[in-house]
């Protein structure tokens, strides 16, 4: 049974199907060969119940509060603001690249939407510039990355909804590892560029005055992603509430630099409605997967062959943790947490590790699924954004980052207390 769902996924992901249509498909598969009731029966109570939560309204509400900025011309002039205080770096214009993958992170909760914002600012730079396209275009593609760990992340609400965690300490959870990730990325940026200077671009400068001008351009970013945070940490409001109040804020900085008009809140909605639509199709597809796997005992196989392997919890999660470094390579990654979550989190909690915690952990793998071939969805974002050149240069630009992730991995496996510093247990 276990080898009829994962070889079923991977021909229908291998044939283009929609993730959605896909997960559905792979579970009218097994309800007809595996169980002994028509579990399709209730299918329409399987998609009442998956989408009836207050907690996944705050999904199109993130998207539209990172829609709206976008539109409001924010990314580029934290681009330009940060680019102004990282030239001095080795690397120059990268480090802008990661800085404002990083700060838009923080009100994007999407690393498509991230990348893709970044890069449409960013690329134009890099060959006007003299920069390498490789390194330039994979800094952009990890730094995507971290939209979906630092918060408001769409994927920490989907965790935090499947598992019944904290939404909230999953958001506080993923501040530390996130910032320390962006550090990374910038630290080897750093190293590459001293040992090979002229992947770095040329050298410029700027004056302080210069610099401290460009500061008043990062106030909305900090604001919006303070007030949001603030305000769940408090308990003053719910996700969802402090959503809204995102949204709202947005509204206001956009009509400050007089971006709020007609077209531009009509393209921000239908990018919202697409992105809503898509991540829900999802998560739909995947909540009857889920059901139809927990109705033939799918889970129960899984974790009685798991114990037989006779590891202990280090070598369980060790085993776990490979598992989701393969799949990344092959399963869109929303997919791929909504499809396992359910079967892996109870083996998890079960081994005595934190909910919490392993929230984190998955994400940073599924970070890593972002940026590696041959679904890495970032690569494609950014190449999309770049007027020529091959799609194996991005791939082998974010080859440096990924190593990054996999030491922010075992970081967290030795030292927990990173991603509950802010959120203890």
């Amino acid at each position: 049974m276990m080898w009829f769902v994962a070889g079923g996924l991977a021909v229908l992901l291998a044939l283009s199907i929609p993730v959605g249509a896909a997960l559905f498909l792979l579970g009218f598969g097994l309800d007809i060969f595996f169980s002994p009731l028509p579990l399709i029966r209730g299918l329409g109570q399987m998609v009442y119940s998956s989408s009836d939560s207050f907690l996944l309204i705050a999904i199109p509400l993130f998207v539209l509060l990172g829609e709206i900025l976008v539109r409001a011309g924010i990314a580029e002039r934290t681009y330009a603001t940060l680019d102004a205080w990282f030239s001095w770096l080795p690397g120059g214009l990268v480090h802008a690249n990661i800085g404002t993958a990083t700060m838009f992170s923080a009100t994007s909760g999407s690393s498509v939407a991230t990348a893709a914002t970044v890069a449409t600012v960013a690329m134009p730079q890099a060959e006007k510039q003299g920069y390498d396209q490789r390194l330039f275009a994979g800094a952009i593609a990890a730094g995507g990355t971290l939209g979906i760990m630092l918060p408001p992340s769409i994927n920490l609400i989907v965790y935090g909804f499947l598992t019944q965690t904290s939404v909230p300490q999953l958001f506080m959870a993923g501040i530390l590892p996130g910032l320390l990730m962006a550090a990374g990325f910038m630290m080897i940026t750093a190293a590459i560029c001293k040992v090979k200077p002229e992947l770095g671009g040329p050298s410029r400068s700027f004056t302080w005055s210069q610099r401290l001008e460009g500061l008043r351009h990062l106030i909305p970013v900090f604001l919006v992603f303070a007030i949001i945070i603030v305000s769940i940490y408090r308990g003053w409001a719910t996700p969802t509430e402090a959503a809204a109040v995102g949204v709202a804020m947005a509204m206001l900085i956009a009509a400050f630099y007089k971006a709020l008009t007609p077209a531009n809140m009509r393209a921000a909605l239908l990018g919202t409605i697409r992105t809503t639509s898509l991540v829900m199709f999802v998560i739909v597809g995947a909540y009857f997967l889920n059901y139809t796997l927990g109705a033939i005992g799918l889970g129960r196989q899984l974790t009685t062959f798991l114990n037989g392997l006779g590891l202990g919890p280090y070598g369980m999660l060790l085993i776990i943790i490979l598992m989701y470094i393969v799949l990344g390579f092959f399963i869109e990654t929303l997919a791929l947490m909504i499809a396992t979550i359910p079967i892996v989190v109870p083996i998890i909690a079960g081994l005595g590790f934190d909910k919490v915690w392993f929230g984190i952990l998955l994400i940073v793998l599924i970070e890593m699924a972002l940026i590696t071939p041959p679904v890495g969805l970032n690569l494609y974002v950014v190449q999309g954004a770049r007027k020529g050149g091959r799609l194996g240069d991005v791939m082998i630009g974010a080859v440096p980052y990924v190593f990054v992730m996999l030491l922010m991995v075992a970081l967290l496996v030795a030292f927990p207390s990173i991603a509950l510093f802010f959120a203890p247990a």
